[in-house]
């Protein structure tokens, strides 16, 4: 079982975007302190629902300020920027963090952005698999042309190559996609990559999308043992608690003016309507389905995941309180009283 942080750098009401940062960094810093695997940082533009607007730049802080622990991005918003310029940046924290850095990639919303960075509503609609292909050819091969519908360009030199890292560890950094539809496991799948599966999700449904997931990649020729060892990464939600309703009186506190203000200033980029949740009673909702109370709950709870679904891997938001304090003795516990009792 490998548990880690999701780390939002969530903007509550009444704190200034430092603040939140500040949070961000102090938490990661005491994953690794606490025994936690892995920090897992969001992307998010022009919006208090997370104030980091370059996952990998963030990534980059904390590996030089960590040893040990994985950092990886969940995720870096694909159709905004270029796949090259991207892979340019994974190798790069790859082969300087001694292989520590993962880099997860998403298609994102239909948000503003778009229009900022200039990729358009046809990047984020049709344009991910072309963009995706790219950037996995960047980071496996010596020399790379562009040659689809959005990115055409001579054939350049990859530099630096991901495959040049230094002693024992893997060729290149892992990539792993953030799937929500059917269509993006498939494409997943066919590329022998591991998912990142959203906090919003159930455990039935996370056991659907890993059938499905190992289904297309049997179709897709995927060797048996590929599709046996890739671990994906159930992201959810953890409050840590001597009793469960003080966790969970904890974050339906705090996490309802954050939803509320957080999720009200998106912007899509043409209009389109949207129906926001309940913020209460999505906080609500997310508490009954990750490790939201006691130790012992919280493990047990992870456990169950593991078992329905065979995902061993999580990415757990633990700034839920909006308090650096209160976050800062949230992670010290889950590493030091939930993580014990699942090894």
């Amino acid at each position: 079982m490998r548990v880690g942080t999701f780390v939002l750098a969530a903007q509550f009401p009444g704190q200034g975007q430092g603040e939140a940062l500040h949070r961000a960094v102090r938490s990661a810093e005491v994953a690794e302190e606490s025994g936690l695997d892995s920090v897992w940082l969001a992307e998010h533009h022009f919006v208090p629902y997370g104030v980091c607007p370059s996952a990998t730049t963030l990534a980059a802080l904390l590996l030089g300020r960590t040893r040990r622990i994985r950092v990886g991005t969940a995720v870096s918003v694909l159709p905004n920027q270029h796949p090259v310029m991207l892979g340019e940046q994974a190798a790069l924290l790859h082969l300087t963090s001694g292989g520590r850095f993962t880099l997860g990639v998403g298609r994102g919303g239909p948000w503003v952005d778009l229009e900022v960075f200039g990729g358009g509503l046809d990047a984020y609609e049709r344009g991910f698999p072309e963009a995706l292909g790219l950037l996995l050819d960047w980071l496996e091969k010596p020399r790379v042309a562009g040659g689809g519908e959005r990115f055409g360009f001579r054939e350049v030199a990859v530099v630096p190559r991901a495959d040049e890292l230094l002693g024992d560890g893997p060729p290149g950094p892992e990539v792993i996609v953030a799937c929500t539809s059917p269509k993006s496991v498939k494409l997943a799948a066919g590329k022998g990559l591991p998912m990142l599966l959203g906090m919003h999700c159930g455990d039935e449904d996370k056991a659907e999308m890993v059938a499905l997931w190992r289904t297309a990649a049997r179709d897709a020729g995927q060797p048996p043992e590929v599709v046996e060892r890739v671990e994906h990464v159930s992201a959810g939600v953890a409050q840590i608690a001597d009793r469960p309703a003080d966790a969970v009186e904890t974050l339906v506190k705090a996490m309802p003016g954050w939803l509320r203000q957080g999720l009200d200033a998106h912007v899509t980029v043409d209009g389109r309507h949207r129906v926001m949740r309940d913020p209460v009673a999505y906080t609500e909702f997310l508490c009954g389905l990750h490790p939201v109370g006691p130790p012992g709950f919280a493990a047990d709870r992870l456990a169950a995941t593991a078992e329905r679904t065979g995902i061993t891997r999580f990415a757990l938001m633990v700034e839920g309180s909006g308090d650096l304090a209160a976050t800062e003795t949230n992670v010290q516990r889950l590493g030091t009283e939930v993580l014990p009792l699942l090894k």
